[in-house]
């Protein structure tokens, strides 16, 4: 699939033409990066684009020095920095979600030993705002940016069992009664989600029997601001023989304990 630059571009929109045209060409390369999440070059950006190849170099090296784009050491390929996703996560006043979360985050994975993550919702999705990776030989983890449906994991069942009946039917419109499985322990039936999200509501946190990936487990708990608005969840992920069905109660009491100091910095 093309990305929204290189179709751009070939349906002849002339960025020359435009109030700024340096920075909508600096728009439209942050754009062919977010198509890119593994990297690229400044030649390969330049010839995706079709913007000179200096112009290509000064733009990448100008979002580099202002945080919002890196080159990696090992093959010196451009991607997107974290700077952005900060830049679109809750706030409240002039808190960062992210901000807030750092020092909860680590306690989290330094207590559990497991990656641990914060996650939001983002256009139906769950999107992964910042991650501790855990301190075993044998871990698990994502990538931060990475996005999954909201029923296929735990953070997301926990966003998704917070929000009210008209937000939550929302979701459900233009879906169907059946979602896409993923393992085979997927909850694709609209009626067994309805049922899970009831005992989230009951028991205060979500879990993942490898409902996403196979051979990891999940445990989730949700952040609401000052108003008990959802604005995010965080979530410790390991290995299902790590993470068994008899830990999930202590890694939610842990993950209770860090959403509610998340919540604390966000409303102090």
């Amino acid at each position: 699939m093309k990305s929204s630059v290189t179709d751009s571009i070939e349906a002849g929109i002339d960025y020359d033409s435009m109030p700024s045209p340096t920075g909508a060409k600096t728009l439209a390369l942050l754009d062919l990066l977010s198509h890119h999440p593994e990297g690229l070059s400044a030649s390969e950006a330049s010839r995706r684009s079709g913007f000179t190849q200096n112009l290509v170099f000064r733009i990448l090296k100008t979002l580099v020095q202002m945080g919002f784009a890196v080159q990696r050491e090992d093959n010196k390929l451009y991607t997107l920095s974290q700077r952005l996703l900060e830049l679109s996560a809750p706030r409240l006043g002039e808190k960062s979600l992210a901000l807030c979360s750092h020092e909860a985050l680590r306690e989290l994975r330094d207590a559990t030993g497991e990656t641990v993550q914060l996650i939001m919702e983002a256009d139906g999705k769950t999107l992964v705002l910042e991650q501790f990776r855990g301190t075993h030989a044998l871990q698990v983890s994502g990538e931060v940016g990475m996005r999954v449906p909201l029923y296929s994991c735990a953070p997301g069942k926990a966003i998704l069992a917070s929000w009210n009946e008209e937000r939550l039917s929302e979701w459900y419109r233009g879906r169907g009664k059946t979602l896409k499985s993923f393992t085979p322990t997927t909850l694709c039936r609209r009626e067994d989600l309805e049922k899970e999200l009831k005992t989230i509501r009951l028991q205060g946190y979500a879990v993942d029997r490898a409902e996403g990936v196979e051979g990891i487990h999940c445990v989730a708990v949700v952040i609401r601001d000052v108003y008990e608005q959802p604005v995010g969840a965080i979530t410790v992920m390991a290995p299902a023989a790590r993470l068994t069905e008899t830990e999930f109660p202590e890694f939610a009491s842990l993950c209770q304990k860090a959403a509610r100091n998340i919540e604390t910095r966000l409303r102090a």
